[in-house]
């Protein structure tokens, strides 16, 4: 007698047909814009291609100074993407006026977080919610992110931790920028991160439900940082889809113009008074006012050229120490 070949545990079979008919998850495509709408147009370009079949896409303007761009995006968009509008600019918390409408409307699975100036390869969702289904633990996952200008180089590190000895990210910090020192992809499997930018990162509703929205407070920079250490320790995991790629404009999003200069170094303060411990915030303190703050006072007036910058970084530190977040 033939012995019969039974199926793998637990493992369901569709003919082929039936594969077709199975709902996909619905997915909630959030764009956040602000004086960047030909960025805006063109990651929309691109994400109108996107092959997955059941998700929205939804544009926030962040109180953009052009105020017929929210117009221009819906006529150019008109049935694609829903756009709202803010009156001012409120920082990255602009995503939260958008994940709450949708919560709320549109009850999704999974949210995506998707910075403006990117573009996004048309199999990127797939793989992202591929991976998300593979482990109820995961809470969150991120695109692997590669260089605009060079398409081929990954910009982001695939291991960004907090070093919280000296209150910085290493993998997205400026000495791994500074010496051009780029990630490789040394297989074509998900691995766990303990940290990731908010370029492109695929988010559970639960997560929000449970962990709540962006802390509006930290406005610009370290906010993505934040949510991910909530996510971990409320004990969800963080991975990187390996084959979901989209390409980001790294200079778009940190130009040297004060603003980034003076929100990093306050939001660091906040990042660490929150998280850190008293031992951990000395060490901190000491690595940033032994080493940190005289090379990038040094970096801005020599390099740079740009005293302005160099006050906005100053101001920034000052209003780290004493708290002032508002």
């Amino acid at each position: 007698m033939l012995a019969m070949k039974m199926p793998a545990k637990n493992r369901v079979i569709l003919p082929e047909g039936l594969k077709k008919q199975v709902k996909q998850p619905r997915v909630s495509v959030i764009i956040l814009n602000w004086n960047g709408l030909d960025n805006t147009l063109e990651c929309l370009d691109s994400v109108k291609r996107i092959a997955y079949p059941n998700f929205e896409t939804i544009v926030f303007d962040n109180g953009s100074d052009n105020h017929d761009e929210k117009a221009i995006i819906q006529a150019r968009f008109s049935g694609f993407a829903h756009v709202m509008g803010g009156e001012k600019n409120v920082g990255y918390s602009g995503f939260n006026v958008a994940i709450d409408y949708t919560l709320k409307n549109s009850s999704p699975d999974y949210i995506l977080l998707l910075d403006n100036d990117t573009v996004v390869d048309r199999n990127c969702l797939d793989e992202l919610v591929k991976v998300m289904t593979t482990d109820s633990q995961i809470g969150a996952v991120a695109a692997v992110i590669y260089c605009y200008d060079e398409p081929d180089e990954i910009q982001q590190s695939l291991s960004s931790r907090v070093n919280f000895w000296i209150g910085d990210v290493i993998g997205m910090d400026w000495v791994t920028k500074l010496l051009k020192i780029r990630p490789t992809l040394k297989d074509n499997l998900p691995k766990e991160m303990k940290q990731t930018g908010f370029w492109c990162i695929l988010i559970k509703r639960e997560c929000f439900e449970k962990v709540g929205l962006i802390d509006r407070s930290y406005f610009f920079t370290w906010e993505g940082i934040d949510y991910c250490e909530k996510l971990r320790r409320e004990g969800y995991k963080i991975v990187y889809a390996p084959k979901a790629k989209i390409w980001h404009k790294w200079r778009t999003a940190f130009g040297v113009d004060g603003r980034t200069e003076y929100y990093h170094p306050r939001n660091r303060f906040k990042f660490m008074r929150r998280y850190g411990t008293r031992l951990q915030n000395i060490s901190f303190s000491l690595f940033f006012f032994g080493i940190h703050f005289w090379l990038a006072i040094v970096y801005y007036l020599v390099w740079h050229r740009r005293p302005d910058v160099s006050r906005s970084f100053i101001r920034g530190a000052l209003d780290g120490v004493l708290g002032r977040y508002e």
